[in-house]
């Protein structure tokens, strides 16, 4: 995984989605500034990121404090490097033959890019127009009040995490209340766009089977979500929580057996749901 570097901020082309613009410049003046955010890491990327290869863009800042997040690192903006979106942009440009040759495309991820709607709305408009690719914007919904109309124009494709449909645990898990990602989750259905859902499964704490059926009923009743993930849980995180100094209470929390996963996507596919 590569940290995007910019040791100097160039001045970029007006931005479609900035607020972080020099009130007195004439419109259409090529000196307004460039959209800038707070960029964790960017990778290349297969699996769970979206269909195919993609360009995938971690920008830093996250509301929750997931119990098994295994990126504490992405938590706090400040500890990512600003960044303009024209270098992001650049960076992704030098791969996109490869991409589209993979069939894949770019994904905005976190952290929470949420968090930061105006950069991520940037990214996600010139990846779908300026490079052609396939966009994705991977999130948990917690701001789903954040993405304007205009923003999701521009996203193909949601990976929405919903982490259990028990709220009480819920809560435990993130430190949030879970309504509003099931608010932006019938936002999406009603604006047509496609959704991946995306469950992790915790023994003991998100495993239950009324917990998953919850899930997958909701999930179902939707009319958009094409695909499940359900995730196991693992602990490759742990050491970042230690090197944070950070304590990982589910240390002791092993990984689901196989057959657990099997039983969690049967229930999903109960449901008729595509879940792998």
């Amino acid at each position: 995984m590569a940290v995007l570097l910019s040791p100097e901020i160039p001045v970029g082309r007006p931005a479609r989605f900035g607020c972080d613009e020099d009130a007195t410049t004439p419109a259409g003046a090529a000196t307004r500034r460039p959209i800038v955010g707070s960029v964790h890491s960017w990778d290349l990327s297969t699996g769970v990121d979206g269909p195919g290869t993609r360009f995938v863009t971690f920008l830093s800042g996250c509301p929750l404090t997931c119990l098994y997040c295994h990126n504490p690192d992405t938590w706090r903006m400040r500890n990512g490097k600003r960044t303009t979106a024209d270098d992001v942009v650049a960076e992704a440009a030098k791969y996109t033959t490869f991409i589209r040759a993979a069939g894949g495309g770019a994904t905005v991820s976190g952290g929470e890019p949420l968090l930061q709607p105006v950069f991520a709305g940037e990214l996600l408009h010139r990846y779908k127009h300026d490079l052609g690719l396939h966009t994705a914007l991977d999130t948990s919904g917690f701001l789903g009040t954040r993405a304007t109309d205009a923003l999701l124009r521009d996203v193909d494709l949601v990976l929405l995490d919903i982490k259990s449909w028990d709220g009480e645990t819920y809560q435990k898990v993130t430190g949030r209340p879970l309504q509003p990602t099931l608010d932006f989750a019938h936002r999406l259905a009603d604006l047509g766009k496609e959704v991946h859902v995306r469950f992790v499964l915790v023994p003991g704490l998100t495993d239950d089977p009324a917990n998953i059926d919850g899930v997958a009923s909701f999930a179902a009743s939707l009319g958009n979500v094409s695909r499940v993930d359900v995730l196991p849980f693992h602990k490759l995180g742990e050491s970042k929580w230690q090197a944070l100094d950070m304590n990982f209470t589910l240390h002791d929390t092993p990984s689901p057996t196989p057959a657990a996963l099997t039983a969690a996507r049967e229930i999903f596919t109960s449901h008729g749901l595509n879940a792998v």
